[in-house]
């Protein structure tokens, strides 16, 4: 969410509360989960990683409000975000770690790491269908909200190749 904030102050500088309205309207109804609080907390680090800076402004009919704007070194970091072609968690490397950890220590059983991974992925999986229903069709918010629902699937499919490879004792 960070780099996204930085991209969306590079384009125009912003208050925290104006900052969460952006993002909100760019996500949809899944932005509207986004913790206030949670902004302000990655705008305080972000400007003390020098990727922003916080500026007052002076406002007549309310109190100061601080406004953030990009730093140069936050428009090359938000360059280098935007031309990196990688995705989090493309290969479920890490879960396959721990499933041969598992099976190698006997400190537990992969096939029961598999079912509780699957049970998550399942939650996940009704939550975002149930937030898709209140979405309108064709919007941004609901193209988020399918890819995530895809995504969710394949690593769903991909956990039943598993327990077939981790049963078949292969």
């Amino acid at each position: 969410m960070r780099e996204a904030m930085l991209a969306l102050l590079a384009k125009e500088p912003a208050h925290g509360y104006e900052l969460r309205q952006r993002l909100t309207r760019a996500l949809g109804s899944v932005g509207e989960v986004l913790n206030p609080g949670q902004i302000y907390v990655t705008l305080s680090r972000l400007e003390k990683a020098g990727l922003v800076r916080g500026v007052q402004v002076e406002q007549s009919a309310a109190p100061d409000k601080k406004v953030y704007e990009v730093t140069p070194a936050g428009r090359d970091h938000v360059a280098g975000w935007l031309m990196d072609s990688a995705w989090p968690k493309v290969a479920p490397t890490e879960f396959h770690l721990k499933l041969v950890a598992a099976a190698a220590t006997g400190l537990a059983d992969p096939v029961a790491l598999i079912d509780a991974q699957r049970r998550d992925l399942l939650r996940r999986l009704r939550e975002v269908q149930r937030i898709a229903q209140a979405e309108p069709a064709g919007s941004d918010g609901a193209l988020i909200l399918e890819g995530s629902a895809l995504r969710l699937q394949a690593d769903i499919r991909w956990l039943e190749a598993c327990e077939q490879r981790w049963t078949s004792g292969e």
